[in-house]
């Protein structure tokens, strides 16, 4: 572990330590499955809870897997379904969509956990790099991201999280389905599940990172650079798929996955 490294460890250590108790908001990707398992070494079983969200956004083996998780570290979690797609304004999906939806899993949370816990979330350093409107919703509620406050990048997390043996060290970054789908762009059950189908299928298919930008009949796909060669030796079928899940035009983003590609609209307008 390089000096830098270690130091941004020892902060994080003293972070959590200041907030004593933690409530996880916990997806059991990468970034939050550090962050629990850290908080439990550092603050003990009996001060971290694992809050789990459910719903039609995320797919179900994640939140299975997230659940397996927390048993695993032997920690007290609850799960919070969530009701985005009742909610007139997140499903026009507006610009600022995550803030509105943020606020509502982390009052949620707030409702659910002992008045001693301060909710914390995995958002990491990379993150402040990205148009990012729940940011806003931890200001309002006081949530706190010690992985962001100790300056931590993707990279720094999955390298420590590898020496502990977490079995997430390598798992591909993820993001809600809603995030798949244009600014403006109506946000519906049926979209969300197209998009569910076909990146389920992909990762059938043994691609690694995999994103679906889902616009009505046409979707855009995201994978590694490196897997263009695989996706192209199996273009029939995965156009006989795509096509038998709903959509008319199946296209290939040359520029290949990155998170946040959604965003990159705002590159040269101001939010």
């Amino acid at each position: 572990m390089s000096k830098l490294l270690k130091k941004k460890i020892e902060n994080l250590e003293k972070i959590l330590k200041e907030i004593k108790k933690t409530a996880v908001a916990f997806s059991g990707g990468v970034d939050s499955t550090f962050l629990l398992k850290y908080s439990c070494d550092i603050l003990g079983r009996k001060n971290v809870i694992a809050v789990i969200e459910k719903g039609i956004l995320y797919p179900k083996e994640e939140t299975s897997s997230a659940i397996n998780l927390a048993k695993k570290f032997g920690i007290k979690y609850f799960t919070i379904h969530s009701h985005q797609l009742k909610d007139r304004y997140f499903i026009q999906n507006p610009v600022d969509r995550c803030f509105h939806c943020k606020k509502d899993l982390f009052e949620s949370i707030k409702k659910m956990i002992p008045l001693d816990f301060c909710i914390v979330d995995g958002s990491n350093a990379d993150d402040t790099k990205d148009f990012r409107p729940g940011e806003k919703a931890k200001k309002l509620l006081n949530v706190r991201s010690p992985l962001q406050e100790a300056n931590l990048t993707k990279e720094d997390i999955r390298n420590v999280s590898k020496k502990l043996g977490l079995p997430t060290w390598n798992k591909p970054s993820f993001a809600c389905f809603s995030s798949r789908i244009p600014y403006g762009e109506k946000i519906t059950k049926e979209n969300l599940l197209r998009i569910e189908k076909s990146e389920r299928y992909l990762k059938s298919k043994g691609f690694w990172q995999v994103r679906i930008r889902d616009y009505g009949n046409i979707c855009r796909i995201e994978v590694l650079p490196e897997e263009f060669e695989k996706i192209l030796k199996e273009r029939e079928q995965i156009l006989k798929k795509f096509k038998k899940i709903g959509y008319l035009y199946i296209t290939l983003d040359l520029a290949g996955y990155r998170t946040g590609s959604m965003n990159e609209v705002f590159k040269t307008a101001k939010v």
